[in-house]
């Protein structure tokens, strides 16, 4: 889709989600399950089979304990438990559970390329929020790491990201739908339900976004774009 598509010289405000929007996430997470299926070494389930299995948990824990690297090793645990009905978990297991999503508590960012002074432009004419969903304080702390703060006029972390969410965000700060757009990588959490609530919303394709996060992209909807790489938004802002 034609990024310029909708473009406009008025001040816009843009919500910006921030995993793997502004900086890589889900990559870390992807090491971590590759290291997981390593250590499984099931004798008769493929790879791809060991990861429909952690999927499976993964989408019942995110419900009952939220996102995070907490729950993500809880759900990497019980594959383990499940995968060796058989055999319990030796205290080795759980260490070398623990040790695959140390990386990701590190909270080492690595932004995308262009965010900087992509976020540095659009700054300088429209107003520029962050909505992101996850662990309260596992969020913050990557918040704070990125450097990137001060570039928002909002900085907000919530459980999920619901149309009620977006409705209540916008509503809390008296921003008009039409002047609004959610941008992020997510069609199930940045898309969709932004655009239910009425405001505009921005695709930026990630290559490695998270399978829970896949779901169809309203390409036909009058206020849906799709921007690819990060720095064409200020083509269409």
């Amino acid at each position: 889709m034609d990024s310029t598509k909708g473009s406009s010289s008025m001040k816009q405000n843009l919500i910006f989600d921030a995993d793997d929007t502004l900086w890589e996430n889900n990559v870390l997470f992807e090491r971590a399950v590759e290291d997981f299926i390593d250590h499984v070494g099931h004798p008769t389930l493929t790879r791809v089979q060991v990861r429909e299995r952690l999927e499976e948990i993964e989408r019942v824990n995110v419900r009952s304990h939220g996102y995070g690297v907490d729950s993500f090793e809880r759900s990497l645990t019980e594959c383990l438990t499940v995968l060796r009905a058989d055999v319990p978990l030796a205290d080795g297991d759980l260490v070398a559970l623990r040790a695959m999503c140390e990386p990701i508590r590190a909270n080492v960012i690595e932004l995308i390329d262009g965010v900087i002074d992509t976020l540095h432009e659009l700054a300088s004419r429209h107003q520029l929020f962050l909505l992101t969903k996850g662990d309260h304080a596992q969020q913050a702390a990557k918040i704070e790491a990125s450097g990137l703060a001060d570039l928002f006029a909002d900085l907000t972390i919530v459980p999920e990201k619901e149309p009620a969410v977006y409705t209540r965000f916008i509503s809390d700060r008296q921003l008009a739908p039409d002047d609004t757009w959610m941008i992020g990588n997510s069609p199930k959490s940045d898309i969709r339900p932004a655009l239910q609530a009425g405001l505009g919303a921005v695709l930026v394709p990630h290559p490695m976004t998270w399978s829970l996060e896949h779901d169809d992209v309203p390409h036909t909807h009058e206020r849906f774009r799709e921007v690819s790489p990060f720095a064409g938004l200020t083509m269409h802002f």
